[in-house]
Protein backbone atom coordinates (compact mmCIF):
# COMPACT_ATOMS: atom_id res chain seq x y z
CA UNK A 1 0.00 0.00 0.00
CA UNK A 2 2.61 2.56 -1.16
CA UNK A 3 5.82 3.43 0.66
CA UNK A 4 7.49 6.65 1.74
CA UNK A 5 11.04 7.91 2.14
CA UNK A 6 12.05 11.29 3.53
CA UNK A 7 15.34 12.91 4.46
CA UNK A 8 16.42 16.08 6.25
CA UNK A 9 20.08 17.02 6.53
CA UNK A 10 22.22 19.85 7.88
CA UNK A 11 24.03 20.03 4.52
CA UNK A 12 23.21 18.89 0.97
CA UNK A 13 24.21 15.26 0.51
CA UNK A 14 23.39 12.20 -1.51
CA UNK A 15 21.15 9.55 0.02
CA UNK A 16 22.03 6.74 -2.38
CA UNK A 17 22.67 4.25 0.44
CA UNK A 18 18.94 4.41 1.24
CA UNK A 19 17.41 5.46 -2.06
CA UNK A 20 18.86 2.42 -3.84
CA UNK A 21 16.95 -0.12 -1.71
CA UNK A 22 13.94 2.19 -1.57
CA UNK A 23 13.78 2.22 -5.39
CA UNK A 24 13.60 -1.58 -5.36
CA UNK A 25 10.52 -1.34 -3.13
CA UNK A 26 8.82 -0.02 -6.26
CA UNK A 27 7.82 -3.42 -7.62
CA UNK A 28 10.76 -5.76 -7.00
CA UNK A 29 11.29 -6.24 -3.24
CA UNK A 30 7.76 -4.99 -2.44
CA UNK A 31 4.43 -4.79 -4.26
CA UNK A 32 4.42 -1.09 -5.21
CA UNK A 33 4.74 -1.17 -9.03
CA UNK A 34 2.35 1.63 -10.03
CA UNK A 35 4.59 4.71 -10.04
CA UNK A 36 7.47 6.49 -8.38
CA UNK A 37 8.31 10.07 -7.54
CA UNK A 38 11.11 12.08 -5.94
CA UNK A 39 11.05 15.67 -4.69
CA UNK A 40 14.28 17.41 -3.72
CA UNK A 41 15.03 21.02 -2.95
CA UNK A 42 17.62 23.31 -4.50
CA UNK A 43 17.79 27.08 -4.14
CA UNK A 44 14.71 27.02 -1.95
CA UNK A 45 12.49 25.45 -4.61
CA UNK A 46 11.28 21.86 -4.99
CA UNK A 47 12.21 19.84 -8.05
CA UNK A 48 9.86 16.92 -8.66
CA UNK A 49 10.40 14.01 -10.99
CA UNK A 50 7.90 11.19 -11.20
CA UNK A 51 6.51 8.54 -13.52
CA UNK A 52 3.66 5.99 -13.42
CA UNK A 53 6.11 3.16 -14.15
CA UNK A 54 7.62 0.68 -11.68
CA UNK A 55 10.39 2.34 -9.70
CA UNK A 56 12.66 -0.70 -9.60
CA UNK A 57 13.00 -0.79 -13.42
CA UNK A 58 13.15 2.98 -14.01
CA UNK A 59 16.49 4.15 -15.40
CA UNK A 60 15.75 7.72 -14.36
CA UNK A 61 14.91 6.75 -10.77
CA UNK A 62 18.17 4.81 -10.66
CA UNK A 63 20.07 7.89 -11.86
CA UNK A 64 18.40 10.10 -9.27
CA UNK A 65 18.98 7.64 -6.45
CA UNK A 66 22.70 7.68 -7.22
CA UNK A 67 23.29 11.34 -7.99
CA UNK A 68 20.81 13.78 -6.46
CA UNK A 69 22.22 15.89 -3.64
CA UNK A 70 19.96 17.92 -1.37
CA UNK A 71 19.29 18.72 2.27
CA UNK A 72 15.61 17.80 1.92
CA UNK A 73 14.05 14.87 0.03
CA UNK A 74 10.62 13.25 -0.21
CA UNK A 75 10.19 10.06 -2.27
CA UNK A 76 7.31 7.67 -2.91
CA UNK A 77 6.58 4.37 -4.62
CA UNK A 78 2.92 3.67 -5.37
CA UNK A 79 0.53 0.77 -5.07
CA UNK A 80 -2.54 2.13 -6.89
CA UNK A 81 -5.68 1.82 -4.77
CA UNK A 82 -7.79 4.93 -5.32
CA UNK A 83 -8.10 5.06 -8.27
CA UNK A 84 -6.70 1.58 -8.94
CA UNK A 85 -4.76 2.46 -12.10
CA UNK A 86 -1.36 4.11 -12.67
CA UNK A 87 -1.29 7.63 -14.12
CA UNK A 88 1.06 10.60 -13.94
CA UNK A 89 -1.45 12.96 -12.31
CA UNK A 90 -2.08 10.41 -9.55
CA UNK A 91 1.61 9.73 -8.89
CA UNK A 92 3.12 11.15 -5.69
CA UNK A 93 4.59 13.50 -4.52
CA UNK A 94 2.08 16.30 -5.11
CA UNK A 95 2.81 20.02 -4.98
CA UNK A 96 0.47 22.91 -4.17
CA UNK A 97 0.97 26.52 -3.13
CA UNK A 98 -0.16 27.88 0.23
CA UNK A 99 0.89 30.80 2.42
CA UNK A 100 3.45 32.01 -0.15
CA UNK A 101 5.24 28.66 -0.04
CA UNK A 102 5.36 25.62 -2.31
CA UNK A 103 4.32 22.53 -0.36
CA UNK A 104 5.09 18.91 -1.24
CA UNK A 105 3.13 15.91 0.06
CA UNK A 106 3.21 12.12 -0.25
CA UNK A 107 0.93 9.59 1.43
CA UNK A 108 0.74 5.93 2.37
CA UNK A 109 -2.66 4.48 3.24
CA UNK A 110 -6.27 4.90 2.18
CA UNK A 111 -8.82 7.56 3.23
CA UNK A 112 -11.04 7.29 0.17
CA UNK A 113 -14.17 9.01 1.51
CA UNK A 114 -12.25 12.27 1.92
CA UNK A 115 -12.67 12.81 -1.84
CA UNK A 116 -16.28 13.81 -1.15
CA UNK A 117 -15.02 16.79 0.89
CA UNK A 118 -12.88 18.47 -1.75
CA UNK A 119 -15.45 21.14 -2.60
CA UNK A 120 -15.13 22.52 0.92
CA UNK A 121 -11.61 23.72 0.07
CA UNK A 122 -11.79 25.81 -3.10
CA UNK A 123 -8.36 27.34 -2.45
CA UNK A 124 -6.67 24.03 -3.37
CA UNK A 125 -7.79 22.13 -6.44
CA UNK A 126 -6.52 18.54 -6.79
CA UNK A 127 -5.05 17.80 -10.20
CA UNK A 128 -5.61 14.06 -9.91
CA UNK A 129 -8.21 11.78 -8.39
CA UNK A 130 -6.42 10.28 -5.40
CA UNK A 131 -7.65 10.39 -1.84
CA UNK A 132 -4.06 11.42 -1.04
CA UNK A 133 -4.13 14.68 -2.97
CA UNK A 134 -7.58 15.53 -1.62
CA UNK A 135 -6.25 15.01 1.92
CA UNK A 136 -3.30 17.25 1.03
CA UNK A 137 -5.72 20.04 0.09
CA UNK A 138 -7.61 19.49 3.33
CA UNK A 139 -4.37 19.92 5.26
CA UNK A 140 -3.37 23.13 3.49
CA UNK A 141 -6.82 24.61 4.02
CA UNK A 142 -6.64 23.65 7.69
CA UNK A 143 -3.31 25.30 8.44
CA UNK A 144 -3.56 28.36 6.18
CA UNK A 145 -4.94 30.59 8.92
CA UNK A 146 -2.18 29.80 11.43
CA UNK A 147 0.91 29.14 9.31
CA UNK A 148 3.98 31.23 10.14
CA UNK A 149 7.67 30.66 9.52
CA UNK A 150 8.80 32.32 12.78
CA UNK A 151 6.63 30.24 15.13
CA UNK A 152 5.78 26.65 14.25
CA UNK A 153 3.74 25.84 17.33
CA UNK A 154 0.24 27.12 16.41
CA UNK A 155 0.06 25.62 12.95
CA UNK A 156 1.78 22.38 13.90
CA UNK A 157 -0.81 21.93 16.63
CA UNK A 158 -3.53 22.57 14.04
CA UNK A 159 -1.85 20.13 11.63
CA UNK A 160 -1.59 17.44 14.28
CA UNK A 161 -5.29 17.72 15.16
CA UNK A 162 -6.26 17.62 11.49
CA UNK A 163 -4.02 14.62 10.78
CA UNK A 164 -5.56 12.74 13.70
CA UNK A 165 -9.04 13.54 12.38
CA UNK A 166 -8.23 12.37 8.85
CA UNK A 167 -6.62 9.21 10.22
CA UNK A 168 -10.00 8.16 11.65
CA UNK A 169 -11.16 7.71 8.04
CA UNK A 170 -8.69 4.90 7.32
CA UNK A 171 -4.89 4.74 7.10
CA UNK A 172 -2.95 7.99 6.97
CA UNK A 173 0.86 8.06 6.98
CA UNK A 174 2.40 11.04 5.18
CA UNK A 175 5.39 13.26 4.50
CA UNK A 176 4.95 17.01 4.06
CA UNK A 177 7.33 19.93 3.55
CA UNK A 178 7.20 23.68 3.02
CA UNK A 179 10.80 23.65 1.78
CA UNK A 180 12.23 24.41 5.22
CA UNK A 181 11.15 21.53 7.42
CA UNK A 182 10.26 17.87 6.95
CA UNK A 183 7.03 16.76 8.62
CA UNK A 184 6.29 13.05 9.02
CA UNK A 185 3.02 11.70 10.39
CA UNK A 186 3.02 8.04 11.33
CA UNK A 187 -0.50 6.80 11.79
CA UNK A 188 0.55 3.17 12.02
CA UNK A 189 3.50 2.45 9.71
CA UNK A 190 6.61 4.63 9.73
CA UNK A 191 10.19 4.35 11.01
CA UNK A 192 12.90 6.93 11.62
CA UNK A 193 16.68 7.03 11.79
CA UNK A 194 18.57 9.96 13.34
CA UNK A 195 22.36 10.07 12.94
CA UNK A 196 25.44 12.15 12.22
CA UNK A 197 28.65 11.68 10.26
CA UNK A 198 31.52 13.75 8.93
CA UNK A 199 29.09 15.78 6.80
CA UNK A 200 26.79 16.70 9.69
CA UNK A 201 23.47 15.58 11.11
CA UNK A 202 20.68 13.91 9.20
CA UNK A 203 17.32 12.28 9.83
CA UNK A 204 15.57 9.71 7.66
CA UNK A 205 11.97 8.52 7.62
CA UNK A 206 10.78 5.41 5.77
CA UNK A 207 7.78 3.13 5.73
CA UNK A 208 10.04 0.13 6.29
CA UNK A 209 13.65 0.20 7.58
CA UNK A 210 16.19 0.44 4.77
CA UNK A 211 19.99 0.17 4.88
CA UNK A 212 21.88 0.54 8.15
CA UNK A 213 20.32 1.32 11.51
CA UNK A 214 19.11 1.53 14.15
CA UNK A 215 15.69 2.36 12.73
CA UNK A 216 12.98 3.01 15.32
CA UNK A 217 9.20 2.78 14.85
CA UNK A 218 6.98 5.83 15.17
CA UNK A 219 4.54 5.83 18.04
CA UNK A 220 0.99 5.48 16.74
CA UNK A 221 -0.37 8.77 15.42
CA UNK A 222 2.92 10.56 16.03
CA UNK A 223 4.02 13.61 14.09
CA UNK A 224 7.77 14.26 13.92
CA UNK A 225 9.22 17.50 12.55
CA UNK A 226 12.81 17.93 11.36
CA UNK A 227 14.88 20.89 10.23
CA UNK A 228 18.47 20.50 9.02
CA UNK A 229 18.53 16.92 10.30
CA UNK A 230 17.50 17.86 13.83
CA UNK A 231 14.21 17.07 15.56
CA UNK A 232 12.22 20.26 16.10
CA UNK A 233 9.07 18.81 17.60
CA UNK A 234 7.33 15.53 18.26
CA UNK A 235 3.56 15.50 18.65
CA UNK A 236 1.42 12.49 19.49
CA UNK A 237 -2.21 11.75 20.15
CA UNK A 238 -1.37 12.49 23.80
CA UNK A 239 -0.12 15.99 22.98
CA UNK A 240 3.25 17.63 22.42
CA UNK A 241 6.01 15.32 23.61
CA UNK A 242 8.87 17.59 22.64
CA UNK A 243 9.05 21.12 21.30
CA UNK A 244 12.08 22.81 19.86
CA UNK A 245 13.57 25.99 21.20
CA UNK A 246 15.25 26.49 17.82
CA UNK A 247 13.55 29.04 15.60
CA UNK A 248 13.63 28.33 11.83
CA UNK A 249 15.72 30.51 9.58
Amino acid sequence: MCELFGASSSTPRTFSRWLRPFRLRGGESADNPDGWGVAFWSGGHPHIEKSPEPGWSSTRFLQLSESLASDLVIAHVRKARHPPVPSLENTHPFVHACCDREWVFAHNGLVSDIVDQWALNPSCHPVGETDSEHAFCQILAGIAGTYATDDHRPWLNALNRLADAIATRGKFNFLLSDGRILIAYGHDRLHYLEASDGCGRFALVATEPLADGPWLPFADQALRVYKDGVLLACHSSLGVAQASLVQPG
